[in-house]
């Protein structure tokens, strides 16, 4: 390898005339963005570096943007770069507006090619910005436009919402480490994210509490949870706060319990707030309608922010792939891995999917049926990979449906083999 390879120079140092006269009819701008510090390489279409170029950010950002508008003036220019964090937007921006052709390379992509590129296995930003030069002229690459207003609103939207769903599922873990301390019982009596125990705790702070002032805890739990809330779970609720085996709280502990209980109660008003906003924002868009009789409207306006619509998808894999829900494999010689999903998607959008499908095994006799199969074949130790074998049928049949086919479950499944008379189709 050369000993100057990947050396890169000031962007003021750069003469852009003569650099023009070397560059061919269509030039790659690759760059490889850091929080202070930017390296571009400058390829053309053998794919040789003719310079790489640094430059610091905020500052010489406008200065960046005017050098590559006068690389253009004469010839095709295509700026690309990884998606791997928002360091890179305003520079993004800018050349959207100047128009300049944006594109992206996953990075795991040029992660995975950085040895092959050079037969050296570092990794640095000069070297990244050319193996990501590279991986763009192989087209391995993708158009990266700057999105419209309303899908960068809903997608902030779909942000908070899951600051607030994570905040929430940490702070219901806590009281739950918690009450296994002090409350072991309660756990078997109230679901330790119910609002019925948030208030309660946040009121009392342990069954100490409770039982002193048994009268309050009361009405406190008849008032918050009214109708759905049984007699008989109140009254368990309050006999075992009196014999619970649980360790004695001295008073911070219980201060501990109140606080984290609120978090929890206000963190879970503000993922209500937020869900109705990500659904008011998607009442417009056809494709979330069309999914909402299917998967309820949370979820498919979940799905609708966290990858966009399935109508831009131009096949079901496709669409499976951008949720992380495609299968990868590791296997050597005769050892035969395991098949496991690559989650390689947005987190929160397989979360509320996970729900979608619980909701179906519940609801939907058909999927119930083929769920109990699969666990049944597997001597109850495949729960977790039945439920994600259906998220992975409904992502399928969502790409169908906003397409206008009406969701039926019984083409999710071969029902013959169900072994329930109900649920036969003849074929």
């Amino acid at each position: 390898m050369a000993k100057h390879k990947y050396r890169a120079v000031a962007l003021q140092s750069v003469d852009v005339a003569a650099l023009v006269e070397v560059l061919g009819t269509r030039v790659v701008v690759a760059l490889d963005i850091g929080k202070e510090e930017v390296f571009a390489a400058m390829m053309d279409e053998t794919e040789r570096v003719h310079v790489t170029v640094k430059w610091r950010q905020p500052a010489e950002g406008p200065a960046f943007v005017s050098f590559v508008r006068r690389l253009g003036a004469s010839r095709r220019v295509e700026v690309v770069m990884e998606p791997s964090s928002t360091y890179g937007d305003p520079v993004r921006a800018a050349l959207e507006a100047a128009d300049v052709p944006i594109h992206r390379v996953n990075p795991k992509r040029s992660h995975d090619a950085s040895e092959v590129y050079d037969g050296v296995p570092s990794w640095h930003d000069a070297k990244s910005a050319a193996v990501v030069g590279k991986l763009h002229l192989d087209g391995a690459s993708e158009p990266w436009p700057i999105r419209g207003d309303d899908e960068r609103a809903l997608a902030a939207a779909l942000r908070v919402l899951w600051i607030h769903q994570k905040e929430f599922g940490r702070n219901r873990d806590r009281l739950e480490g918690l009450m296994a301390r002090h409350w072991p019982e309660l756990c078997a009596v109230l679901d330790f994210g119910s609002a019925t125990c948030l208030e309660l705790l946040c009121a009392f702070g342990g069954p100490g509490e409770v039982t002193a002032r048994e009268a309050e805890a009361r009405e406190l739990m008849r008032r918050v949870g009214g109708r759905y809330l049984l007699q008989e779970k109140i009254d368990l609720t309050i006999a075992s706060a009196a014999r619970t085996f649980g360790m004695g709280q001295v008073e911070e502990e219980r201060q501990l319990v109140r606080v984290v209980a609120a978090e929890a109660r206000r963190s879970a008003t503000e993922a209500r707030r937020a869900r109705r906003r990500v659904e008011a924002l998607t009442d417009r868009n056809e494709s979330a309608v069309r999914m909402r009789s299917t998967v309820g409207r949370t979820t498919a306006a979940v799905l609708v922010a966290s990858v966009g619509d399935p109508l831009n998808y131009h096949s079901p894999g496709a669409y499976l792939k951008s949720l992380g829900l495609n299968l990868k494999e590791k296997s050597s010689g005769k050892e035969k891995g395991a098949l496991h999903i690559t989650k390689r998607g947005p987190s929160v959008a397989r979360m509320f999917l996970y729900m979608a499908a619980l909701r179906m095994i519940a609801r939907d006799p058909v999927t119930r049926a083929w769920f109990a199969q699969k666990v049944r074949r597997s001597g109850g130790k495949e729960k977790s990979k039945g439920v994600v074998a259906i998220m992975r049928k409904i992502t399928k049949a969502m790409w169908h449906v906003v397409r206008g086919s009406p969701f039926d479950s019984t083409r999710l499944f071969d029902v013959r083999r169900l072994g329930d008379p109900h649920l036969a189709v003849a074929k």
